[in-house]
This record gives C-alpha cells, structure tokens and sequence, in this order.
C-alpha cells in the first residue's frame, strides 16, 4: 500500500459515493487508474465497501457482551454456530480472564433481554463460564454500524433456533431474529 492507495482509502471512508472521476481529479491521477488500484486493494482483501446504518437515527440498541470461553474447541464451536446471526455485529477473541466479546445489537430492553437470555443467546451456550452485558449509553464520532439486514427470510434462526416456539416470542417480549420470517421488526 503506497500514498495514492492511502489517499483512495481516505477518500472513500469519508464518502463511501465518491465517483472514481472525483477520486482521480483530487489525488491527480486517471479514473481508470484509480478504478485499478481499488480494484487491486479488494482483490487483496485489503478493503471492502459495505453500507452501515444509522444506530442513533434507527433508536437501535447496542451492547457488549465479555464471555469466559473454557476451551479452544467451545470457543470455536460459539463463532461457529453464531456466524450468520444478524444480531452479532463483530466477535473479538481476547486474552485475560474474559477472551470472547461480542458486540450486539437489538431494537428494544425486551429484545435485548432475550438476546442475552434464551436458547438463541450466547450465555446459553456450552463452555460459557461467566458472561456479563454492557448496554452501550452512548457512541462517538460516528453512529454507523455494519448491521446485517437480511431480504431472504428463513423458518429457522440461522443459529438452528425456532421463534416461533419460543415463549418470550410468544408473550411478545421478543421480536425474533432478524433472518427469520417470525421478525416483528423494523429492520
């Protein structure tokens, strides 16, 4: 990665929209140079363009859960299992007492709650130790998150749960999963 790459990065993580001519004009090189160099980048698995939203403006919920993962072969089958949940923004595997986060998102406390408490939630799963949830007050600088918003509705949570047998789902303390066609919300 050289300076002009740098330049396209920066540009480009201030308006993701910028046009490849706009690029070039303000770094001093071609459309199709630019074009090039992105392209390089991405095949390199150096840069990946992707849309975020707007947590504040949605009044979406995010939190931080610190799990104690008792083995290697637990903590693999946990990313394992939850790798296509659309509620899990990111994993992050740590060192210390606590070596798994997970940063989380839902649309009410109800929903939140289920998260963290069902069959579909981490703590619920084998190898979890200790477990505790930070509800996220207030994010700076930028409120956009990569959150997965799912078109293709499936019947079962991409996690292998039902929703539609699961009592806080029924009591309506629960809007389901996100890639489910059981999903009462807005995303």
């Amino acid at each position: 990665m050289d300076e002009k790459d740098r330049k396209i990065i920066s540009i480009l993580q201030k308006s993701g929209k910028a046009t490849l001519s706009e690029i070039a004009e303000e770094i001093g090189m071609s459309a199709m140079g630019v074009k090039k160099r992105i392209d390089k980048l991405e095949k390199e698995n150096l840069i990946k363009s992707s849309v975020s939203l707007n947590v504040e403006k949605l009044k979406v919920l995010t939190a931080i859960l610190v799990m104690e993962v008792e083995s290697a072969e637990a903590l693999n089958n946990i990313l394992e299992k939850f790798k296509d949940c659309p509620r899990i923004i990111k994993f992050f595997v740590t060192t210390g007492g606590y070596n798994l986060f997970a940063l989380i998102w839902a649309e009410d406390l109800n929903s939140l709650e289920s998260v963290t408490l069902e069959k579909c939630s981490l703590r619920a799963q084998p190898g979890i130790r200790r477990y505790e949830v930070f509800p996220i007050q207030e994010i700076f600088y930028e409120p956009y998150i990569e959150i997965k918003v799912s078109a293709d509705k499936v019947n079962i949570a991409p996690c292998g749960v039902d929703c539609g047998s699961c009592s806080r789902y029924k009591a309506e303390k629960c809007l389901g999963c996100p890639a489910t066609e059981f999903y009462r919300g807005k995303l």
